[in-house]
């Protein structure tokens, strides 16, 4: 029989006393954690407190994740069984200011959200690439003009598109139905990139156990995945043997500068062949599928699941995540910052990432690199930002949230050169090599480069530890924003064939609210909603020099474009085709949905049924009728729009349900006794 239950206004899931067990639990999983540390600091005679240390940091992570997962499980459990909100039937649940579909529980839930969306892996593993490569200090000029005259600027038309109609990336489309196909690209790219970006998240993932031993398993040279071209930064003993144990043998000097030579060319380290031949088991040729990883497709469900469960109950369970995903990294960033800087050779790392060259600002590729980095690290074209700014409310002020996201964004690209070349600088003295040597981008800088440089540090699974959490929380800023856009990145843009299509996708958009719905008309709703019109700064970016950078990008981008290739390998031209094809499938929703809408449009010509396709519905406007004021308040439309229920009625019906508490009583002879007690 089913157990008592017990309906209070004053009883709701998160004062259960099931919460106080999960937390008990919590703290007795962190003993045991610590326990096999101390442990293990007796057996091979070193300082506890270094192995405790790793212990609490394993078990913090552990548990909090623990805790998290749980706690999630149980207010999803009380939501399906007892009412709104994980509250008991009876109590009143918090009223949004979009009761049908939903807001933002506060501004900071948006504004967390918002950057851990634009704050990604790129951040950490292009960003610094470009930035030496291009010209070091001199990069950040060009890099924060398109900053001001592109990326802020589109930032803010996204934001302000999607919270003025509190619609998503298909419903915003209301404003010329013809270019609906926009949204469907959206949406088909942010489906290819949830996919692709899980995986990187799930190798993070493995890394991350992985690290949860005393020894790193890509430290040494002596595993069964490495060949003999490895040579390792350190050995067993903690003695360099780069080319020690060749140059011994050598007698002249001239000899063991050729030795050195053949060395360098064919070192490969142990990071980089526990990446390829042990985590991917990387084939020799694309045809070649290999085999199911079964540790990685573990980790690769262990991502969804999390994914799932930070998405259970929509922006109000993803607005509750990013407290820690969007602040968190930056206290590893910090961590190893300050870790990084106190290593030998890191002031050379450094100067490396940003002594300036001004003769490469000349380079017009530099100024592309500049463009395409400010471009999709924002996360502008994907949908993500639309869909959020959705959940806003009507009024809320998204040109300041705009400017505090972009420029947040583009700080943590230029911290975290720091972070990774303080780190790179100490490898690069280490090996007695050039910093360009050991620099990398991309999954070489996160999972061979960077781990690598770890090995040389003291308590290196500490560091590890650290680093690998960091990627995942990084990972999952930007996936949830993706996920949610895929329900209602490739920030490293590797293809660029994908970026191709999202910079189209973005002039269409600016084209689209400019010229065909009108840059008069979208100004006057942008003032109605924020009670200020946009600067005028941001009305000639929108009108003329985004649109105009924009293209310099595409035809930067054709331009630029060269076949791809892994390392030596150069892909054949099928994969190459398929690529092209996947891409490209974005794209085209544009015109095929264009003609759909037209061939529906009513009109006896083309002329006539492309004008009409290109007017904005009559559903176009603020979701809730309180804020259809002006032309959108014409007769005849409220009827077509979303309307709020009145506040009045909200009330009566809460009240209604505060005077139906009841309490049914199982009796020991299995009778049922029912007492309705009216609210005091």
């Amino acid at each position: 029989m089913r157990p008592p239950r017990l309906q209070s206004s004053n009883m709701q899931c998160r004062t259960w006393p099931i919460t106080g067990q999960i937390e008990r639990s919590s703290l007795e999983l962190n003993h045991l954690c610590i326990l096999p540390s101390a442990v293990l600091a007796s057996l091979l005679d070193m300082p506890p407190i270094l192995f405790v240390g790793v212990g609490h940091l394993h078990c913090s992570i552990v548990t909090s994740l623990f805790h998290t997962v749980l706690l999630v499980c149980v207010q999803y459990w009380c939501k399906v069984h007892l009412g709104t909100n994980g509250a008991v039937p009876g109590e009143p649940g918090k009223t949004d200011n979009n009761s049908r579909r939903g807001n933002w529980g506060n501004q900071i839930e948006f504004i967390l959200t918002s950057v851990g969306y634009a704050v990604g892996l790129g951040n950490v593993w292009r960003f610094p690439y470009l930035c030496y490569r291009n010209g070091g200090g001199a990069f950040m000029f060009p890099y924060f003009i398109m900053l001001v005259f592109c990326g802020i600027p589109l930032f803010f038309l996204e934001l302000s598109f999607g919270q003025f109609a509190s619609q998503g990336c298909l419903g915003v489309w209301r404003i010329s139905p013809m270019f609906k196909g926009v949204g469907y690209g959206m949406m088909v790219v942010s489906t290819y990139i949830g996919i692709y970006y899980n995986v990187v998240i799930c190798i993070a993932f493995y890394y991350f156990f992985s690290s949860m031993t005393n020894l790193l398993p890509w430290t040494y040279c002596n595993n069964p995945w490495n060949t003999p071209t490895c040579n390792g930064v350190v050995t067993p003993t903690g003695i360099n043997n780069t080319l020690a144990n060749v140059t011994r043998s050598l007698v002249t000097g001239a000899a063991e500068v050729a030795v050195e030579v053949v060395n360098k060319t064919k070192r490969t380290s142990p990071s980089e062949e526990y990446w390829k031949h042990y985590v991917l088991k990387i084939s020799d040729d694309i045809g070649n599928f290999g085999e199911v990883r079964l540790p990685i497709l573990g980790c690769l469900a262990v991502s969804w699941v999390v994914v799932f469960l930070c998405l259970i109950r929509g922006v109000k369970s993803s607005g509750k995540v990013v407290y820690f995903t969007a602040t968190f990294p930056y206290v590893v960033l910090t961590i190893l910052f300050i870790r990084g800087i106190t290593l030998e050779g890191a002031v050379t790392g450094i100067k490396y990432y940003l002594t300036p060259q001004w003769h490469k600002i000349l380079d017009a590729k530099v100024w592309g690199d500049a463009a395409s980095q400010i471009f999709y690290s924002l996360g502008c074209a994907w949908g993500g930002l639309i869909t959020m700014a959705s959940y806003n409310k009507f009024h809320n002020n998204c040109y300041r949230d705009s400017i505090i996201i972009s420029i947040t964004n583009c700080a943590t690209s230029v911290y975290a050169g720091f972070v990774i070349f303080s780190i790179l600088g100490f490898m690069a003295h280490h090996l007695n090599v050039d910093v360009s040597e050991v620099a990398d981008h991309g999954p070489g800088l996160a999972f061979v480069a960077y781990p690598e440089a770890l090995t040389l540090l003291p308590i290196s699974p500490l560091w590890s530890l650290l680093f690998f959490f960091m990627l995942i929380l990084l990972g999952l800023g930007t996936q949830v924003s993706q996920s949610t856009t895929m329900i209602s990145w490739y920030k490293y843009s590797g293809c660029i064939l994908i970026f191709f299509s999202l910079v189209i996708i973005s002039c269409i958009m600016c084209i689209c609210i400019m010229y065909v719905y009108g840059h008069k008309k979208y100004f006057k709703d942008v003032e109605m909603m924020l009670g200020f019109p946009p600067p005028i700064f941001f009305r000639v970016c929108w009108r003329f020099v985004s649109p105009i950078i924009i293209s310099f990008i595409l035809i930067f981008t054709v331009i630029q474009y060269k076949p791809i290739t892994y390392n030596d390998y150069v892909y054949p031209g099928w994969s190459l085709a398929i690529g092209f094809l996947m891409a490209m499938s974005s794209v085209t929703c544009i015109p095929i949905y264009a003609l759909y809408k037209i061939s529906k449009s009513e009109g006896t010509t083309f002329l006539e049924r492309l004008k009409n396709s290109c007017k904005a519905d009559i559903k176009w406007g603020p979701a809730l009728s309180e804020h259809r004021i002006g032309h959108y308040a014409a007769p005849g439309s409220e009827g077509e729009v979303e309307v709020r229920p009145l506040k009045e009625e909200l009330k009566e019906k809460e009240d209604e349900k505060r005077d139906e508490i009841s309490l049914t009583i199982q009796g020991s002879n299995g009778s049922t006794t029912h007492n309705a007690t009216p609210s005091a």
